[in-house]
């Protein structure tokens, strides 16, 4: 298989298994609010946020992991730095669903929501990108 062509394979997988993670995640939170709205309504659209800094976290891991230069170095590959990074974080997060949220509650007068919701995710995915590279460069050290 020619590398183009197995790099593409390996951010197609990872895509395939982000955007099922986060749809599955997506529809575990969802039911949650739907089964008890009195406890957990105040939490709809927020675990896009919860996703966004997780996938914040895991990206900066792949992004401070060394690239391996053999198999038994110690790292990720160029390869898996792919299908990890690209594939899985870039469909796991979801840059579109958070703007759609803000937009959302602000047209609905929820000013306060909608700016709180933008502060954590991008405060909160910034560090989260700095824990994961920090905890990353730790580990490989």
């Amino acid at each position: 298989m020619l590398p183009f062509a197995s790099d593409a394979a390996a951010v197609g997988v990872g895509a395939v298994c982000g955007a099922l993670c986060r749809y599955q995640i997506g529809r575990l939170a969802v039911d949650r609010i739907a089964a008890d709205p009195k406890r957990f309504g105040s939490f709809t659209g927020w675990h896009t946020c919860g996703i966004n800094v997780l996938g914040s976290f895991v990206l900066g891991g792949i992004a401070g992991s060394p690239v391996a230069s053999s198999p038994k170095a110690s790292g990720l590959t160029p390869r898996a730095k792919l299908l990890l990074g690209v594939g899985f974080c870039g469909s796991f997060t979801t840059f579109s669903t958070f703007s759609v949220d803000i937009v959302t509650w602000l047209a609905k007068g929820q000013t306060m929501k909608a700016l709180s919701y933008a502060t954590v995710n991008n405060v909160g995915g910034v560090a989260a990108a700095a824990a994961g590279m920090s905890l990353a460069k730790r580990i490989f050290r």
